[in-house]
């Protein structure tokens, strides 16, 4: 780990991250969703409202991952990788 905490288990074949691996990681996750459906719910048909707040809550979410991800994000080729 290096003194650095992992949040999510990175993909075994490609480019990414795969599931949350600590309780950090699944509450970020819900965060997400929850933001997300709570920007639905309130913006109701205003897809650019929508939209206003999706974009820039993904791009965070997507920094939030790749920072917190074991041996972070690079290519993996599944059986020949091996963190």
């Amino acid at each position: 780990m290096n003194g650095k905490h992992d949040w999510f288990a990175p993909k075994r074949f490609g480019y990414g991250a795969s599931y949350p691996i600590a309780w950090q990681g699944w509450a970020v996750l819900a965060g997400y969703l929850a933001l997300l459906g709570l920007s639905v719910l309130l913006a109701g048909e205003k897809p650019l409202a929508i939209m206003a707040i999706m974009v820039p809550a993904t791009a965070v979410l997507a920094l939030v991952i790749a920072r917190t991800t074991r041996g972070g994000w690079r290519w993996r080729w599944g059986w020949r990788d091996r963190d």
